[in-house]
This record gives structure tokens, sequence and C-alpha cells, in this order.
């Protein structure tokens, strides 16, 4: 059975650099098995209601602006799959969750950055999933949750935000040789406590708990770190996680990729 992820999905140049962090997605992408098809929850598509894809054949959007245009050249022609939607949708109504198709709307770079690296080719099927950063953290966990058995089809499903994100403190000209600020590391490691002992009582908490909450998941800007929530609940029976790589861009900006079985 195919783990979940939580991958952060950095800022828009990571899909035409050669650093660290992309090395390492292209090489989890050779590693896992094929999956079947890929159920993906991006922070850049937010819904009042569950929104779940259905497209023959998704657009590249390019939501994102001042970027060279070598970016905006990339295309990502990932396929849908209509049965593994009429899956999901038929686990969403058992579970009573509320749920929308939709049917014309492309990949969003919060998606089809993450997919381009992991499966370059775009030949996997791809189910695109919108966030609700209104609705408690205890709810997104639950749509998550409904979503197990399709693990167990060899269904991937990726969590596609980042842990700390706050675009009002981060130094763009600084990179990989300046200093980390101490209150991102400090969030980011009181979030790897709380995963590895899977304290969800806490986690649902964070805003309060943790330390810095409101500078590395400023309340503009929660919907970054809910997709980790999405990815957990897809993991609620075995209930395991994995740090498998962090790192950080222009000072704050993380990249983390946790793995949940």
């Amino acid at each position: 059975m195919l783990p979940s992820f939580f991958i952060s999905h950095g800022a828009p140049l990571i899909a035409i650099e050669n650093n660290v962090y992309t090395q390492f997605l292209h090489s989890l992408g050779r590693k896992l098995p094929k999956p079947k098809a890929i159920v993906l929850f991006s922070a850049h598509w937010i819904s009042p209601i569950q929104k779940v894809s259905n497209v023959d054949q998704y657009e590249t959007i390019y939501d994102f602006g001042g970027f060279p245009e070598s970016l905006y050249r990339i295309q990502y022609p990932a396929k849908g799959d209509k049965k593994i939607t009429q899956e999901m949708k038929e686990l969403f109504t058992k579970e009573e969750i509320p749920f929308e198709e939709e049917t014309t709307r492309g990949l969003d770079h919060g998606a089809w950055i993450i997919l381009r690296l992991l499966y370059p080719d775009a030949d996997i099927p791809v189910i695109s999933m919108s966030v609700n950063p209104m609705i408690p953290p205890d709810e997104q966990y639950k749509i998550g949750k409904a979503l197990f058995k399709l693990r167990e089809k060899d269904v991937l499903i990726i969590g596609s935000g980042g842990t700390v994100h706050n675009l009002r403190a981060i130094k763009m000209m600084e990179d990989d040789h300046h200093s980390i600020d101490s209150w991102a590391i400090e969030f980011d490691e009181w979030l790897e406590l709380q995963l590895k002992n899977w304290n969800v009582e806490s986690l649902f908490k964070y805003a309060s708990l943790a330390p810095n909450a409101s500078l590395a998941v400023p309340p503009y800007g929660n919907e970054h770190f809910i997709p980790i929530f999405y990815a957990m609940g897809a993991a609620d029976q075995q209930k395991t996680a994995k740090l498998l790589h962090r790192s950080y861009r222009y000072g704050n900006l993380s990249h983390s990729v946790w793995q949940f079985d």
C-alpha cells in the first residue's frame, strides 16, 4: 500500500531550478512504486466546499507573476481518471462529506510543480482537490481519512503546501548560504515532535500551542499549512509519520516532505 505525503511546493522557481530539494523530489519519484493515480490537495485551490476534479485533460495554470518567461512555457498535460473520481464521490457520500465536481479547472502551480518533479512524464492520472481553510483541522483530517481505501488500490495521496510559508517574512535576496530564521526552525521542530507522536490533539490546536505559529502559519496564509491534515487523515489507520526531507530557502520558506503510513 502506498503512503500518503505532505510535500512543500516552495516558490515557483523550483520548477526550473536544480538544487538539493529538486534533486530529492526527483529521487523520491524514482524510488516510489508507480501509482495507479494521484489525488492531490493543493493550497492554491481554495473552496468552501470540497471540490473533486473530473477532468479528461488538464490545462496548466500559471497562477503567479513576475517570474522568468521559461516558467510560463512549462506544460504538464496530465489526464484525469473518471473511475477514481467516481470512487471518491462514493466514499465522500458514505461519510456524509459534502462535495462538488469540477469539470474545467486545470492544475495550479501547487499541483503541477510537485507532480512534474516527481513524475516528469505526466503519464499518471491526477484527481485535483481543493482545500478549505475555514473549516477546523479535524474536518480536514476527516476528508483525508475518507480516502484511505484508495491507498489500498495503489492511489497516491498528496497534500501540497508548506509548513512555514509566510510571504511577508521571506527574504528573496537571501538564499541557501544565509542563516535560517530561528522562529521557523522552532516551529518545524515542534511540528516534527507532534507528527512523530501523532498528537492530533495538539496539532489541531497548532495556532495556539506551536511556538511562532502566527509567523510560520499567518492567519492570512494558513491554506499552505492545512494540506498536511488531509494527508495525515489518509493514514489514520497506521498513524506513522516520517520526515524525509527538510531544508529552507529565502531565510524561512520551508521545503518539507512528510511521509504518512
